[in-house]
């Protein structure tokens, strides 16, 4: 371990750490065969009073640095590292862990289709520097428990956040002994299947928005009848896409962007994902059935699309979805047509299914689907609003999970680890690996962003 900076994927962030490498095989039946470096971080407590566990977070996506992300939220484990030391490893297919990434331009997520998705897929799959096959979260969750005992930490405190909660669970499964306490945050249970109700969850997120600015005084005086909004804009882009140049997020320059249903549809999914950008949506939506002006809509969405693209790696991501999920669907055409109903429809779905149909299914653990279910302090985090991972998935894992608590932000979407009081509280939670004497009133009274009402903000 060296003398290292941890960037954050914005690259505004940057911490010290400490940085090395730990070769493992690639396929790990053939410990003499191929093998790649896994990147690992470790940020040193500053008054060490744990010297036998050590604190780690995994990332989500699938396809997300753990590494980024740590760099990203690290204000929010601040209070972890007083006492606990701090580990990070980029999963294999991530970061700096041989990364199975392919380029990829926020202009193509704006042009999304089945079609495109897939010639996009294999194009990616035939220039990957790895066998997607050995990159799933069975072979990952070996890898984290390498790195532990390489470092000579007895356990592990362990953070992860949506798909992060996937590979904290089978590690839980696997190394049960090896796990001090579980903080998950978005929850995936382990029997969740990414993709079939995608749709129909954002569906949900989506009509709590509307109903949530209709019982608002000042979103409704301002916006009133948002949904018909939506529905007026939906049967226009339908009918006829809008083109238009806008300028590009990353460089400022005049790009001519065409935005129709699809794109639509796909952007007020991600603009879904966090408080802020909720409190935005419905001054978006006034402003392009109102006034015409499209503008900031797709600007929004080119700056979260932009944001995904950045941060996931797409190899990787295809890896886990096409071996963990897409095999296991069995969608019946009665669910295929409540997706029909939703927003977003099955397009999703269909693409995922047409990509994986290409893509060789990698290894998991017999049982991988099973419930994780184990005597460790487990605390579970949830938005209400929450458009990927609602609070009832939490529901499902919790019911297996005997030492366990489940804590819902209300009006707060994927992820709430960074909403004021939390961090204190998982802190408190680390510190003393017990849920017992938890202060848990302040994350019912945390407020979602109220909304804007013009480009200056929200209302006195």
């Amino acid at each position: 371990m060296e003398p290292c900076r941890l960037h954050g994927a914005s690259g505004l962030t940057s911490i010290a750490a400490e940085c090395g490498y730990l070769e493992v095989p690639e396929n790990p039946a053939d410990p003499a065969g191929v093998t790649i470096s896994l990147f690992v971080a470790r940020i040193p407590a500053l008054n060490p009073r744990f010297p036998g566990t050590a604190f780690t977070t995994i990332a989500g996506g699938p396809g997300q640095a753990s590494t980024q992300f740590y760099a990203d939220y690290a204000a929010a484990f601040d209070r972890i590292t007083r006492h606990h030391d701090v580990v990070v490893l980029d999963q294999r297919g991530t970061g700096k862990s041989n990364l199975l990434d392919c380029p990829y331009d926020v202009d193509e997520m704006l042009e999304f289709s089945v079609e495109t998705a897939v010639a996009r897929a294999d194009e990616c799959r035939a220039n990957l520097p790895g066998d997607p096959r050995f990159y799933t979260t069975s072979v990952a969750v070996d890898d984290l428990d390498q790195v532990r005992a390489a470092l000579g930490y007895d356990t592990l405190d362990v953070y992860g956040v949506s798909y992060g909660t996937r590979m904290a669970q089978h590690y839980l499964k696997q190394y049960p002994q090896r796990m001090r306490t579980m903080i998950i945050d978005g929850v995936v249970p382990a029997g969740e299947l990414l993709g079939p109700a995608i749709a129909l969850d954002a569906q949900v997120a989506l009509e709590a928005l509307f109903a949530r600015c209709s019982s608002d005084e000042q979103c409704s005086t301002s916006f009133p009848a948002i949904a018909e909004s939506f529905s007026r804009l939906a049967q226009r882009l339908r009918a006829d896409p809008v083109t238009m140049n806008v300028a590009h997020p990353a460089t400022g320059e005049l790009t001519e962007v065409t935005l129709d249903y699809t794109t639509f549809a796909g952007t007020i999914r991600l603009l879904l994902y966090t408080p802020t950008t909720v409190a935005l949506l419905p001054l978006l939506l006034h402003q392009a059935d109102a006034q015409d002006n499209w503008a900031p809509l797709i600007a929004q969405g080119q700056i979260a699309g932009l944001a995904v693209a950045d941060q996931l790696a797409e190899g990787m991501h295809n890896a886990i979805m096409c071996s963990e999920d897409a095999p296991f669907y069995g969608i019946s055409e009665a669910q295929r047509a409540a997706l029909a109903q939703t927003f977003l429809g099955a397009q999703q779905l269909e693409a995922i299914e047409a990509v994986c149909r290409n893509w060789p299914a990698g290894l998991i653990d017999d049982g991988f689907h099973q419930p994780a279910s184990a005597a460790v302090p487990v605390l579970l985090l949830s938005g209400s609003a929450d458009p990927i991972t609602p609070p009832k998935y939490a529901e499902r894992a919790a019911a297996h999970l005997p030492d366990s608590l489940h804590l819902i932000a209300q009006g707060h979407g994927h992820g709430v680890v960074t909403q004021r009081c939390v961090p204190g509280l998982i802190a408190q939670f680390v510190e003393e690996a017990s849920l017992a004497d938890l202060e848990t009133d302040c994350v019912a009274q945390q407020l979602p962003a109220p909304f804007f009402t013009s480009f200056s903000g929200p209302a006195p």
